[in-house]
């Protein structure tokens, strides 16, 4: 077993095309030894959003604070908070928007990718 105090896990830039002002945890994954599923925790900052982007996994995502928008590939946008949670399937086109004055924060549960 590993306990991980989510805390003491460093924050990390997400810095790939398509991203502004997002940030990540990697709460649970292969450096645990989770070989299958990797648990990550996003901070969205005001403004800021994630890629248009697909994959071929599907991923759950459970809104812990703030507010934020998930937009479909077919251009439909859904506000969500706390309480909420989303399945985004494979393949599906998806992006997380933070347009509010507050952090955007979620987890983000998906299989491990090198594994598939």
């Amino acid at each position: 077993m590993k306990i991980n105090k989510n805390s003491e896990i460093k924050e990390i830039e997400v810095t790939m095309e398509g991203v502004n002002e997002t940030r990540k945890k990697v709460l649970i994954g292969p450096d645990d030894g989770s070989k299958n599923i990797i648990m990550r925790y996003f901070i969205i900052s005001p403004g800021g959003y994630t890629p248009r982007h697909n994959h071929n996994y599907e991923h759950l995502v459970k809104i812990e604070r703030g507010r934020g928008i998930v937009a479909n590939g077919n251009g439909n946008k859904a506000e969500v908070s706390e309480g909420y949670s989303v399945f985004v399937e494979a393949n599906e086109i998806h992006q997380f928007q933070n347009p509010f004055e507050k952090n955007f924060e979620f987890l983000c549960i998906i299989p491990n990718p090198d594994k598939r």
